[in-house]
């Protein structure tokens, strides 16, 4: 008998997160290997467009779950509204990003079905008729490939950059879009949302940059990283760094990518004098395109490179800077 996949698209204010497309990927490869059907659900207030954004899309349908009291996002709400949108449209498998808001509420949603989740997964294989997933342990030094016990729901969410957004396959035509909508009762949402909590000034998002500019111990000194900022603002790019530069001081926290910072999986990922140390490199080897520049023609960082330059930095990055502007002149 077939069962079906349902993927949860996280939107944001209306907008759409970029990393869901990923999830969809995910969904739609499963399906291949199982047979399932693909269904997916926006949930929040006045998302309609998002959902017929989606609708494009392989998916069998998709559902738009409204209620006013899912905006702004509220873990009670969204909980509320999933259990009772899972009650009458149950799905065997319930599939989400690895986001900071799926984090927050999956685990009570999960509890509160009695059911487990599988969290970060960063690849899937379907084996004897049981899917199994791949998660990453001990800062991405080992892994470990986990399954379901029992019957019920089952609810995936998965690392950014795990599966390719470009590679979601459109659909031959608009999926059937139905619209369902909650009554959140009053006194479910027990906390009432402020602004978004941001730890700097320029805290910025780097799992929705298309281009990032990363450094590492190889920049040297604080001063030097004005360079990489002018190649990356050069790329209409967003500039990051490895651990070591973030706990210095030299930039702050919100730019740290790696197991202790943000997984990224831009278009083009630029790494500048980094070795390659295996906490950095868990955070952004789901890149499209990676460029590495680094003097040691044995850092660990060119095993995952597509293109690698031996080379000093500050000899290569101010003429690739002159390059990028002579080639939108």
């Amino acid at each position: 008998m077939a069962e079906n996949i349902l993927v949860i698209v996280e939107q944001r204010e209306g907008k759409l997160n970029r990393v869901s497309w990923e999830t969809i990927a995910a969904g739609q490869a499963i399906a291949a290997l199982t047979g399932w059907t693909l269904e997916a659900a926006v949930v929040g207030s006045g998302v309609s467009a998002i959902a017929g954004e989606v609708a494009g899309k392989k998916v069998a349908r998709v559902y738009d779950v409204e209620s006013a009291a899912l905006e702004p996002y509220t873990p009670d709400a969204f909980v509320y509204a999933l259990r009772e949108f899972l009650g009458k449209h149950p799905a065997a498998l319930v599939l989400m990003p690895h986001t900071y808001q799926v984090r927050d509420f999956v685990p009570k949603l999960a509890a509160a079905l009695q059911t487990t989740a599988i969290s970060d997964v960063i690849g899937v294989k379907y084996e004897g008729g049981k899917l199994i997933f791949t998660r990453q342990m001990f800062q991405g030094k080992f892994v470990a490939d986990v399954s379901f016990a029992g019957t019920g729901i089952c609810f995936v969410t998965f690392q950014n950059g795990s599966f390719r957004a470009d590679k979601v396959e459109a659909g031959a035509g608009a999926a059937p879009v139905e619209t369902v909508t909650v009554e959140i009762p009053a006194g479910v949402v027990r906390n009432k949302p402020q602004e978004v909590f941001k730890e700097a000034k320029q805290a910025v998002d780097l799992t929705q940059a298309e281009i990032i500019v990363s450094v590492g111990r190889g920049i040297k000194e604080q001063k030097n990283i004005e360079l990489a900022k002018q190649l990356a603002d050069a790329l209409g790019g967003e500039l990051a760094a490895s651990r070591p530069i973030c706990d210095s001081g030299w930039l702050p926290m919100d730019r740290q990518i790696g197991s202790s910072g943000q997984t990224v999986a831009p278009k083009l990922y630029l790494a500048l004098g980094i070795s390659g140390a295996i906490q950095h490199i868990v955070g952004m080897k789901g890149s499209r395109s990676i460029v590495a520049i680094n003097k040691d023609a044995e850092a660990p960082i060119f095993e995952i490179a597509d293109y690698a330059v031996v080379g000093n930095l500050f000899d290569i990055v101010p003429a690739l800077i002159e390059e990028v502007k002579k080639a939108k002149a």
